[in-house]
């Protein structure tokens, strides 16, 4: 069977062994050295001054919302829009903090709301528009590495930023609303505008916050597999080119605009058909093969129960419901071997 994700890690048998020699001889395992390194060669890597590691994408988006809350750049009430083709916990964390989504449709041939509207980037990791990463047009961005995408470290996620005041802020939330994780001239300057001495700064709680720490675990896999990274987001990019090459051969699938990506780098090939009928027939078809399909993302997150229940008003987004009904996608992994490579470009002929 070809699965949506084949293994928990890039070359899982060398990272495994590595991790078993690093829990062996580590005397510390809540996070530490290991997570302030991934971090940093993160924030290299993405090309943004600040980055930091949290237990997941969906805690990443959640610290992110409440931080902007923190700062009073969002407040209860407001209205913040969103991807009609997202992931749950892209949304539910807008819904909880007491924001309100507004659902912005998506285009058929990009999967992306229009540009003039809003960046939205999910499970791209190493995309570029125009020499620029997907991630770095905004104040902030947010990364999941569970297992199957681009870098694994088993749960684990990250945000992205270059604003020195909304880093700090995200360190506090990540850990209890204290100040143990800024810059020794940060937590003076904290401490005195609160009136706090060193002793009672210990158990100090600044603002609202989380405890959405990862561990040296997820850390240690981090460093492994980021050094691996530049070799995914290749192994990835050819895969979807011959996928996507089959793809414009056939007539039953609506082809994708690619123009403007310099490097699509994707965590699985989106697949739409024209009409509902076609959409069955590949959807069997591939199927009867052993290949693992799914909805692409969440679908139209307007039809999700959760968004139906706590917001009232009803977006409408034809195009999102189009892919939601007509549509599926299937793995792009690093490590397929030709052969599944070839049975995947057969079941995309007509």
């Amino acid at each position: 069977m070809i699965k949506l994700i084949k293994s928990s890690f890039y070359r899982e048998t060398e990272t495994k062994q590595r991790l078993v020699e690093f829990i062996s001889r580590a005397e510390i395992l809540s996070m530490g050295t290991e997570c302030k390194k991934f971090e940093e060669a993160f924030a290299e890597k993405q090309q943004r001054k600040h980055a930091v590691f949290v237990s997941s994408g969906s805690s990443a988006n959640l610290l992110l919302i409440q931080a902007l809350l923190n700062q009073g750049k969002l407040n209860k009430g407001d209205v913040v829009g969103v991807s009609s083709l997202t992931w749950a916990t892209n949304v539910m964390p807008i819904i909880e903090l007491g924001l309100t989504p507004l659902a912005i449709d998506c285009e058929v041939n990009t999967l992306n709301i229009s540009p003039e509207k809003l960046n939205s980037n999910c499970e791209s990791l190493g995309s570029q528009v125009n020499g620029n990463l997907l991630g770095n047009f905004g104040l902030a961005s947010t990364f999941s590495f569970f297992v199957g995408h681009h870098m694994s470290t088993i749960e684990g996620g990250m945000i992205c930023t270059d604003d020195d005041d909304l880093y700090e802020i995200i360190l506090m939330i990540r850990a209890h609303g204290w100040d143990r994780n800024l810059s020794p001239e940060s937590q003076r300057k904290l401490r005195q505008q609160n009136n706090i001495d060193d002793f009672f700064s210990r158990y100090t709680f600044y603002d609202l916050a989380y405890n959405a720490r990862p561990t040296e675990i997820n850390g240690f896999l981090g460093n492994v597999q980021l050094q691996y990274l530049d070799e995914i987001i290749a192994k990835r990019k050819a895969n979807f080119h011959q996928f996507q090459n089959a793809a414009i051969q056939n007539p039953d699938i609506i082809s994708l605009k690619l123009g403007h990506m310099n490097i699509v780098s994707n965590f699985a090939m989106p697949v739409i058909f024209k009409n509902p009928k076609t959409f069955m027939h590949y959807r069997n078809k591939f199927e009867k093969n052993n290949v693992e399909i799914r909805p692409i993302i969440a679908g139209d997150i307007t039809q999700q129960p959760f968004y139906k229940k706590y917001v009232m008003h009803q977006d409408q987004c034809p195009n999102s419901n189009l892919i939601h009904h007509q549509g599926f996608y299937f793995g792009n992994n690093p490590e397929m071997t030709e052969k599944e490579l070839i049975l995947l470009e057969k079941l995309l002929e007509r």
